[in-house]
């Protein structure tokens, strides 16, 4: 990066990152999962990824990710297990890609605003997000 160009800020690498899961293929991911995501504004603020077609959602852009947003993995008998890795919470077991996400959105850590350009480490060092 040439010295006069401005680093990126969080909300940008969010969105390019939300941009590029948007168009994978179904070799990555179904394109279901991430558009269900998507339509919640809540979560649409947080760093996605995917890996061996589960999508997951971090407070945080850089590795190691946050840990405390939940994730919704596809069940072989259809629906999908909605989990909670920091304290390996189960947040329920739904029919639909829909239905995980409104699960997702509605168990959003306390303080859970926009993804920050950092890593779990920095989330703890940031004033709250509180209104």
């Amino acid at each position: 990066m040439a010295s006069n160009e401005e680093t990126p800020s969080a909300a940008e690498i969010v969105v390019a990152e939300w941009s590029a899961v948007l168009s994978f293929g179904p070799d990555r991911i179904d394109s279901a999962v991430p558009r269900a995501a998507y339509a919640h504004p809540p979560l649409r603020q947080l760093y996605p990824m995917v890996s061996h077609g589960v999508l997951y959602l971090s407070r945080c852009t850089q590795w190691p990710w946050s840990r405390d947003v939940g994730t919704a993995y596809p069940l072989v008998k259809g629906g999908y297990r909605v989990r909670r890795e920091s304290d390996r919470a189960l947040l329920g077991e739904v029919d639909s890609v829909e239905e995980a996400y409104e699960l997702v959105a509605a168990h959003l850590p306390g303080g859970c605003g926009p993804a920050i350009d950092g890593t779990p480490d920095d989330l703890i060092a940031a004033p709250s997000r509180e209104p």
